[in-house]
């Protein structure tokens, strides 16, 4: 595969790069939709313009996107970056009151959604845009000159308030990541990528630009495969010729444990959003490249890839979250913003092409983005790391996960890593909670490996040959599966509290 975009500028636009793809190869397959039906680059061209010129506004600010996944939300998003707009983009089974939220905050000057949920949005100017409407001839819609710093969508992260935060992510943060992609992965005409995750996760934006902008196809997973099995997502996988899967830890683990036969066409796993362990991957890596990756919203995507294929695992039994990708630099600082030295553990801050705009209005996060003394941006990620020996970094834990205990400090991560790296332990997290007299104290919550033959005796005389006894959670809440968010993390809000009495 011949590499087309790492010599693009900074400052250049999405819809740049996607219609110098569509003169570069206007037949080559660019989206393989739910349904089987097949878009080259040009007719994906001409969709995006039918799409365009429906717009109610010639030059809108900002655009709505509520829409089940398929080939049209894919045209109504370029078609928002080719007018020069920015969308907000949300799933239609998120709750009514936050995707109000994001399009009441945002400021949108209209909503384009499936027509079969234009009635959730009184009070907006709605679009309707049906799945397999097709191309229709309309009148030229001429693009826009846009800037690489022009807003491309806001995608809404949650905050320490509780109020979901708009980050807004620009063409070149965008486009600058797409190169980063390529450069690394390879990835180009031949190549098919699968959408599998949810629009307002970042793992969407590689899915959908880290092909498209590379000359790559897309194949859009139907939503019963996403809710079936691992056998089910292979087939998939098989019939459309998929050759890269990005997603969250947890699906690694499930491909892995299943068993099942890979495609022969898949090349590439990459894990992103939380910490890799290598029993997720242990199959995986002996059977195709797998990559452990790491970065916040805030920064686009990714800051940096480790490639697990013939690299031993940290201590704790994970993978290192690698070194920067192309056009980031990461540096490792203490409390006062100064580097340390290698082998320290710091903060984790993050500069250069991906760091975001910010957030759309301020937060108390904000002033997690700071100038640097030689002018540039800079995102203070609230993790914490260290540089090994070798360059790569290790992830550590979150500032924000240590909580006293008997006047103590405890990671619940370290906890959580111990229990994780356990046999009879398949999935766990460590929450804290307060009593009546706000004295902090940490609960388990464990998955088994196998729940006939799990006891939880045996896993606390284990956990204590590895923590002290203050480090061991006080209660212990067994599950047959963790929630997750729409995102895919684990939903710790929805795990049950067990009440300590003071």
């Amino acid at each position: 595969m011949n590499s087309t975009n790492t010599n693009i500028e900074k400052g250049t636009s999405i819809w740049t790069v996607f219609e110098k793809q569509c003169i570069l190869r206007p037949s080559d397959t660019a989206v393989i939709d739910v349904d089987g039906r097949v878009f080259s680059f040009s007719k994906l061209k001409a969709l995006v313009e039918t799409v365009q010129a429906l717009f109610p506004e010639d030059r809108p600010t900002r655009v709505g996107i509520v829409m089940d996944h398929g080939v049209e939300m894919i045209a109504a998003m370029l078609a928002v970056v080719r007018s020069g707009a920015a969308y907000v983009a949300a799933e239609p089974d998120f709750p009514a009151e936050r995707v109000n939220f994001m399009m009441r905050q945002a400021g949108v000057d209209f909503i384009i959604t499936s027509p079969h949920y234009s009635n959730r949005f009184v009070g907006y100017m709605v679009l309707p845009l049906a799945a397999g409407e097709g191309i229709n001839p309309r009148p030229s819609v001429d693009a826009s000159t846009v800037g690489g710093n022009a807003p491309a969508y806001i995608l809404y992260t949650s905050g320490t308030t509780g109020t979901p935060k708009g980050v807004v992510v620009t063409n070149d943060n965008v486009v600058g990541y797409a190169v980063a992609f390529e450069h690394e992965f390879h990835a180009g005409p031949g190549d098919v990528m699968m959408q599998f995750s949810v629009c307002t996760f970042d793992i969407f934006t590689e899915e959908v630009y880290g092909s498209l902008l590379n000359g790559a196809a897309l194949a859009i997973t139907p939503m019963a495969v996403k809710a079936g099995s691992v056998a089910g997502l292979m087939e998939f996988a098989r019939r459309r010729g998929v050759t890269m899967i990005s997603g969250f830890p947890l699906l690694m683990l499930d491909i892995n444990k299943s068993g099942e036969e890979l495609p022969a066409s898949l090349r590439l796993l990459i894990s992103g959003g939380d910490v890799l362990r290598a029993s997720y991957v242990d199959r995986l890596v002996k059977l195709v490249d797998v990559y452990n990756t790491y970065g916040p919203s805030e920064t686009t995507v990714c800051a940096t890839y480790f490639r697990c294929n013939g690299h031993r695992p940290l201590a704790d039994g994970t993978y290192p979250i690698g070194k920067p990708v192309l056009g980031a630099d990461v540096t490792l600082v203490d409390a006062e913003g100064k580097p340390v030295q290698d082998g320290e553990a710091g903060e984790l801050m993050i500069s250069g092409r991906g760091v975001s705009l910010g957030y759309l209005v301020k937060c108390p996060e904000s002033s997690n983005f700071i100038t640097l003394e030689d002018g540039r941006r800079a995102y203070l990620s609230g993790d914490i790391g260290m540089r090994l020996p070798d360059g790569n970094i290790a992830f550590l834990h979150r500032k924000d996960t240590q909580v006293m205990i008997g006047g103590r400090r405890v990671e619940c991560s370290e906890v959580e890593n111990v229990m994780t790296g356990m046999p009879e332990v398949e999935r766990a997290v460590v929450l804290t909670h307060e009593d009546e007299d706000h004295q902090p104290y940490m609960t388990a919550y464990v998955v088994p490996s196998c729940p006939p033959t799990f006891s939880l005796k045996k896993l606390r005389a284990k956990m204590a040959q590895k923590l002290t006894d203050f480090m061991i959670p006080e209660f212990f809440v067994i599950l047959d599966t963790l929630p997750l968010t729409p995102n895919g993390k684990v939903n710790k809000r929805a795990l049950p509290r067990v009440m300590k009495a003071a």
